[in-house]
């Protein structure tokens, strides 16, 4: 478990730009099984979430198309929360930071970490943006 001191920054950097922040499974449930487009970030202290996904993410949902739902969960912090979410994301194994997107609870598109690692966060961006254009309305 990470010190909430430590994470708060990372936390608010996903917030700031419309994400809501998730900390139970039930809000998981609730969220990804609604109507509409979820988005689903699973956060991270490592340094692939902070120069690669948070910044694509945030970049993404500028995107002319984007999903009716953007939420977070932190990993290392929010464990209930993201083990939950990960239950959505099988047969994909655990990995963060990692996004997924849900259409009417089914999941769509999953971007595991290792698609994160070492790619420039526009290139993931465009990745995602690609699947909010074909999913989302």
């Amino acid at each position: 478990m990470y010190p909430p001191e430590l994470v708060a920054p990372m936390k608010t950097e996903r917030t700031s730009v419309g994400f809501q922040e998730l900390t139970t499974p039930e809000q998981v449930d609730n969220a990804i099984n609604s109507e509409g487009t979820t988005f689903v970030v699973i956060n991270s202290v490592c340094g692939c979430a902070a120069a690669n996904a948070r910044p694509a993410a945030r970049i993404a949902i500028t995107n002319d198309k984007k999903p009716n739902k953007l939420i977070t969960v932190f990993a290392g912090v929010d464990s209930a929360a993201v083990a939950q979410a990960r239950k959505y994301t099988l047969p994909y194994p655990p990995s963060s930071p990692s996004m997924a997107l849900f259409k009417n609870g089914k999941l769509v598109h999953f971007v595991e970490r290792h698609h994160i690692e070492g790619r420039p966060a526009e290139m993931i961006a465009e990745n995602l943006a690609s699947a909010f254009n074909e999913f989302c309305q």
